[in-house]
């Protein structure tokens, strides 16, 4: 390390063994500057896995402006830049040109110091880092040389943001919003805040804690619903359609019958987008309105969340949620220790420990926290939930000025929760949209489902078609006005014709307005309708209601319902989505015998000739029998076993009440603790050298010599203990790969040990195996020098360490194995494995290690016991891609021979970042899509992020994420649907997701029931639409052939507009709302059914074509029998002739009637409301369009229709013409639907005559073969790779949990402040 004095590390050693503690990305802080060039050089090869629309959210270190590596001169102390002599400048003098806070502004810490940066988002840390140990502090990053230039100096902190707010970069206080057209302000440097001075604060212009979630406000909602709807290319066309229409001489229809519909739909559009939004603003309502005592003046007052202002400092009670991010000053635990509950962040709900600085920590009274000023400065705003960088420099009365420096194990985070602490003080540092919650919930990306794509893409094919129309149309009257007007003189076509040019243009539009409803104006408002009503079919299921939490599924965004319906991948995260992160000691193996909290009837052992139970397993309650009564060397392994538990741990016990409550960094130790006290072993206070244990009834002190702590290349933790009898026992438990290198010879127990061990691994429990040894005095008195040796030594120091434990972990006994089980959310392995049948890939992203992750993935039914894994966990790049590319080639290989067996692809973090790289992430991508199951191990929120946009940019299929976290958030927004878990108060998750729900088994239903019904009936309604449509503006064009192609129109021009908004507006919204193809109960039986949305069976273009042919082929029909029927002009009974408007209006009704009747025809389920709108749809014109007859003319309006109602509906011939006209039609359709299900079924016509028939599933199950099989193959596994799965915390540098239980003492009844 640097000699400089100015760089020393001013962390006490206290301090600074406590720093990072609780959170894993903190152990970012000690990475060597090979692994900051590997993140550098990931980052540049993943760029390609972004799409566009990510760049301009979060450019590269936009938080803290150019990265620099070590600033070649620094600004010596107390001397101003003024009054530097060039020849003064050395290595600690910073140059004119660069910011001068990098020279003054952190004291005498940070000169020239780069400090550390976070492996996961790549940001460079402030200058007032303290250097990790065994790192030299002015080294370069490498691969930045071009960034290494000095950064040009920032106006000072408050004129620039003053400046930021008069430019609009800045949201002002008491607003949630910016002009729409603005662009957000990148904050560069550091941010400068004054402790107990808020007019200072207030002039600097902070953000305030106001947060808003909503999509609109009242400035932005009419530009961005208005671009919204109109990149939608049928209310584009119809905008184009309405405005031609206002030209003179060029509409043949009225002026009014397109505009007025299109604005009809954009305000049904308009009410539902309002409707959804307003939800959105009362959350945020609730949410800002959230009260918490803030510091004023001397006495702490209840204030509104969002009044809070950065600089204020609050004051937390227990279980309070944190309103805002703050630096903690103290608390009232000793040492400053708090507890926090991070589930809404990262969805883990075993509690992590926060500490403040030992010189804020006595600032326990608001008198106290009042009296002191000073200056924090801290990293600006950023994305990063696992880092932070800052300095507090206080000034007070007693003590003078001191410098503190800031790291993450000081801030806690808006939207996690205080738990088992009376109260905290805390220092807001971020507020509002600044907080690290709000830049992880980016504003939710614009997704357009390929339903909607493929819609566009029709609506361009019709468009064309309406022009070729068009243009035949246009070259028809073009020959007959310029060929054959003097033949028809008496229509004066020489005499009004214009320029041919001008008359060719202006009859091409005349004919596009003539056929604009090719594209049916109401298709777009019918899908928004019926989307939001498949979204409150959702919300309002009973069976998506969790009611342990009065939770409800809660379809936040409708606009994406249909693909739900058509998924292929879904990438899940684990903890809190999978698992409930709640530990139970379940069984365990205790000198070859099996223990159980529940013994099934067939498990239980058979009584010998002496009476005793011979084999099988027992349960808890004879073990305590048996080692409180009992005696012998069995009964002395189950003391030493359960001795063990109670003993090696770092676990602090905390009496709530008449409870014990154990606190610990792992629910895996807090839950063997548990087991212990459970078996009569009550661990119940701590010392800093000793440990206490109620065994029978009696107090019995361990003194806690020496802890050898776990890491992940250990995988096994050891205590070293002086009993109560004055012997020294070392206690062991780890991994039985490890603890059984290490154990004496002939060991007893060995072969029963790992049977139990392959019974429980089967069983997806995790596994731990306990060993011990007696030391003699002398041994441990000189290995205790080697330890203490290896304690004191700076670099290096976890390597010394292990070195040291190697050297008395060995001889050991075993005594026995334990089995923990991780408790699966309720459902998962039966949600899991349906949705595999139903063709759905499922890939679990994880940030837990390698061996938790697959116990978790065969107890979920991830993986399967005939699944070959094939295990990514490679250490260099070179490596990762010959095993990836060798891994394919045998695949390959394989399948070629007819080789079909099932692949699972595990992969961890590392290999992972090497995966996705540029130049092997297409080998990578091709090995896992050959897979059925993926798990990625150890991975960060941007891997996750990274993985989902890998396949959603190479595969063209619908993907899903859920996850239940704050690190979730980018991967749900990245992925086309994304699912959020919700149920814990103010989820973050769930507020950025498109559709929430309370837990992962509701995915099953929400996706093979909601989502295939919403894809099927959207997927009708879309071509239905169309068909209707077609089928009356063919016969318009039909009919140009007989009015000379003079734009005359064949029905009376309101009614056209009538046709879409009344008369057929009720059938496609009943079918879109209320059809089903198939009962809920054969979709979740039957999940093949599933691949029809996968495949989009129903929306095709063939589909689309197929029902175009048919609208086409109705219209010819229709029309010409129609022609055939009126030729000559038919005359009425009272002798008069027809009349144009009488055959007009009897096609009309004839259409009406056929596409009914082919709704009525293509409705799978009949209820009240198909009854409402079809024949009821018929019923209602017959009698409305009669009167509108009658009273139009009336009022000079609609003229066409005067006096047609006696000629027309007194008529036989027209009720006649109308039935008959539709049957010959519906002829055609009805015996090509009955050919394709008697002689060319889909699935789901065979389902559905299962459902109508109720015909019962004969399908073999053959459930205890199956069982044997699974049985067989999972021993086979477990033999050939046996892991464990045991989480903890762990930093390979330092002795973090040694040093913190060592600060408690839980046997003080010391008073506690109050805080006031």
């Amino acid at each position: 390390m640097s000699n400089n004095p100015r760089l020393l590390n001013p962390f006490d050693d206290d301090f600074d063994a406590l720093v990072s503690t609780s959170n894993p990305a903190a152990q970012a802080s000690s990475s060597s500057s090979r692994a900051r060039t590997h993140s550098h050089n990931a980052s540049e090869a993943l760029d390609p896995f972004f799409g566009d629309e990510d760049e301009d959210e979060y450019p590269p270190h936009a938080n803290h402006g150019p990265r620099s590596g070590r600033t070649p001169y620094a600004m010596p102390v107390n001397q101003s830049l003024a009054t530097i002599e060039p020849d003064e400048m050395d290595d600690n003098t910073q140059p004119i040109g660069t910011s001068s806070k990098r020279g003054i502004g952190f004291g005498p810490l940070g000169r020239g110091y780069r400090g550390n940066e976070s492996r996961e988002q790549d940001l460079p840390l402030t200058s007032a880092a303290a250097p990790p140990a065994g790192t030299e502090p002015d080294e370069p990053y490498i691969g930045m040389e071009d960034e290494l230039a000095p950064p040009p100096p920032p106006p000072r902190d408050a004129h620039r943001r003053r400046m930021e707010w008069f430019s609009g970069g800045r949201r002002g206080p008491g607003k949630g919003w910016r002009w729409p057209w603005e662009k957000k302000v990148v904050l560069e440097g550091e941010r400068i805040i004054r402790v107990n001075d808020p007019q200072t604060n207030e002039m600097t212009g902070f953000e305030n804690n106001y947060v808003s979630t909503s999509k609109y406000n009242p400035l932005s909602f009419v530009p961005k619903f208005l671009a919204e709807q109109f990149s939608k290319y049928a209310n584009l066309f119809f905008l184009f359609t309405a405005c031609i229409q206002q030209i003179p001489g060029v509409s043949p229809t009225n002026r009014y019958t397109t505009i007025v519909p299109l604005g009809l739909v954009l305000l049904a559009s308009a009410f539902k987008e309002m409707e959804e939004d307003l939800k959105r603003h009362q959350q945020d309502n609730e949410l800002n309105s959230r009260k918490a005592k803030v510091l004023q003046g001397t006495q702490f007052r209840d204030v509104a969340w969002k009044a809070i202002k950065v600089g204020d400092i609050v004051r937390l009670e227990n279980d309070a949620f944190i309103p805002a991010d703050l630096v903690l000053l103290s608390s009232s635990e000793p040492e400053g220790l708090c507890y926090i509950e991070t589930s809404n962040l990262d969805g883990e709900t075993n509690l992590k420990i926060k500490q403040a600085s030992t010189k804020t920590a006595h600032l326990t009274s608001a008198a106290l926290v009042s009296s002191v000023t000073g200056t924090l400065r801290s990293e600006q705003p950023n994305n990063s939930l696992y880092t932070y960088e800052g300095t507090l420099q206080l000034v007070s009365t007693t003590e003078g000025e001191r410098t503190i420096p800031l790291s993450p194990d000081q801030l806690l985070l808006r939207g996690a929760q205080i738990r088992n602490t009376p109260w905290v003080f805390g220092l807001v540092v971020f507020g509002g949209h600044e907080t690290k919650l709000m830049r992880n919930a980016t504003a939710a990306p614009m997704k357009r489902t390929q339903v909607e794509r493929q819609v566009n893409l029709q609506i361009v094919f019709l468009f064309i078609v309406l022009l070729v129309l068009s243009i035949a149309s246009t070259v028809g009257s073009s020959v007959r006005t310029w060929f054959f007007s003097s033949t028809q003189w008496y229509l004066s076509l020489a005499a009004d014709a214009p320029s041919r040019v001008k008359e060719f243009l202006e009859d091409i539009l005349t004919f596009v307005i003539l056929y604009n409803n090719l594209i049916p104006i109401s298709l777009i408002v019918t899908m928004e309708v019926v989307k939001y009503w498949q979204a409150q079919l959702i919300n309002n299921d009973l069976d998506l209601y969790y009611e342990k939490t009065d939770t409800p599924a809660i379809c936040r965004t409708s606009n994406l319902v249909e693909e739900l319906g058509q998924i292929e991948y879904v990438f899940s995260d684990k903890t809190g989505t999978l698992t409930r992160n709640e530990m139970e000691f379940r069984q365990c193996s205790i000198a070859g015998v099996a223990y159980s909290d529940v013994v099934e009837e067939h498990k239980r052992g058979e009584v010998g000739p002496d009476g005793e139970v011979e084999g099988g397993q027992r349960t808890f309650e004879e073990m305590r029998t048996r080692w409180r009564n009992g005696a012998g060397s069995e009964v002395m392994v189950i003391r030493e076993f359960l001795t063990l538990l109670a003993v090696c741990h770092t676990v602090i016990p905390e009496m709530k009440g008449e409870k014990m409550v154990y606190q610990a960094s792992s629910p895996d130790e807090a839950a063997l603790v548990a087991g212990a006290e459970q078996l009569g072993y009550k661990f119940y206070m701590r010392k800093p050298r000793s440990v206490y244990v109620e065994i029978g009834n009696k107090s019995r002190e361990f003194e806690i010599l020496n802890v050898c702590e776990f890491n992940s290349s250990r995988k096994r933790m050891s205590v070293l203990v002086r009993g109560p009898d004055g012997k020294i026992k070392l206690y062991c438990k780890g991994a039985d790969t490890v603890i059984l290198e290490r154990v004496a010879k002939d060991q007893p127990y060995t072969e029963a040990t790992l049977m139990h061990l392959e019974d429980y691994a089967t069983d997806g429990l995790r596994t731990l195996c306990l060993a011990m040894r007696e030391i003699p005095e002398a041994e441990y008195r000189t290995w205790s020098a080697i330890y203490d040796q290896a304690a004191a030594t700076v670099n290096g120091r976890g390597e010394a360490l292990d070195k040291a434990a190697e050297a008395i972990e060995k001889d050991m006994f075993l005594l026995g194995a334990t089995a923990i089980e991780d408790k699966l959310q309720e459902g998962v392995p039966d949600t899991i494995h349906t949705l595999q049948q139903a063709g759905i890939k499922v890939w679990v992203l994880t940030g837990d290690r390698q061996e938790t992750a697959i116990n978790i993935g065969l107890s979920c039914r991830l993986i399967s016991e005939n699944m070959n894994l094939v295990i990514v966990n490679e250490v260099t790049a070179h490596e990762t891609k010959s095993f990836i590319e060798k891994q394919l080639a045998s695949i390959k290989s394989m399948r070629s021979a007819g080789e079909l067996e099932e692949l699972g692809l595990v992969i961890d973090g590392k290999s992972l970042t090497y995966a996705l790289e540029k130049e092997m992430s297409a080998e990578f991508l091709e090995l896992a899509i050959m897979c059925k199951a993926v798990i990625c191990c150890r991975v960060s929120p941007l891997q996750k992020a990274l993985v989902v946009k890998l396949v959603r940019k190479n595969r063209k299929s619908i993907l899903l994420a859920i996850g239940d976290g704050a690190n979730d958030v980018s991967m749900i927004q990245a992925a086309h649907v994304g699912i959020g878990i919700s149920g814990v108060e103010g989820l973050q998750a769930a507020r950025a997701a498109d559709v929430s729900i309370a837990q992962f088994r509701f995915l099953k239903k929400l996706l093979l029931v909601h989502g295939a019904w919403s894809y099927q009936r959207l997927s009708k309604l879309i071509l239905y639409s169309f068909y209707k449509n077609i089928v009356l503006y063919m016969t318009q064009f039909w009919y140009s052939f007989f009015n000379n192609f003079s734009g005359q129109i064949a029905y009376e021009s309101w009614t056209l507009s009538y046709y879409n908004v009344i008369f057929t507006l009720l059938p496609p919204l009943v079918m879109g709302v209320f059809d089903q193809f198939v009962s809920a109960r054969m979709l979740i039986r039957y999940p093949q059914l599933y691949h029809l949305g996968q495949a989009n069976t129903f929306f095709s273009t063939l589909a689309f074509w197929q029902w175009m042919a048919n609208a086409l082929y109705h219209s010819i029909i229709l029309f010409g029998f129609s022609v055939i029927l009126f030729w000559g002009d038919l005359k009425l009974a009272t002798g008069y002739a027809s009349g144009h408007w009488v055959w007009g209006t009897t096609l009309y009704l004839a259409v009406l009637l056929t596409v009914l009747g082919k709704a009525a025809l293509v409705s799978d389920l009949w209820t009240k409301y198909t009854l409402m709108a079809i024949p009821g749809s018929f019923l209602f014109t017959m009698i409305a369009l009669p009167i509108y007859c009658v009273v139009a003319p009336l009022v000079n309006f609609s003229v066409e229709y005067r006096n047609i109602v006696p000629r027309l509906w007194t008529d036989p011939i027209f009720y006649f013409t109308i039935l008959l006209f539709p049957f010959i039609c519906l002829s055609r359709d009805f015996a090509w639907k009955y050919y394709k299900r008697t002689y060319r079924p889909q699935p789901y016509h065979i389902a559905q005559e299962l459902q109508k028939f109720n015909i019962p599933d004969y399908r073999p199950r053959q459930e205890q073969f199956q069982k044997a099989i699974k049985k067989v193959r999972a021993v086979q596994r477990m033999r050939k790779s046996r892991g464990f799965a045991f989480s903890q915390t762990e930093d390979p540098d330092r002795q973090e949990q040694v040093k913190l239980v060592r600060a408690y003492d839980t046997s003080q009844r010391f008073e506690r402040p109050t805080g006031l």
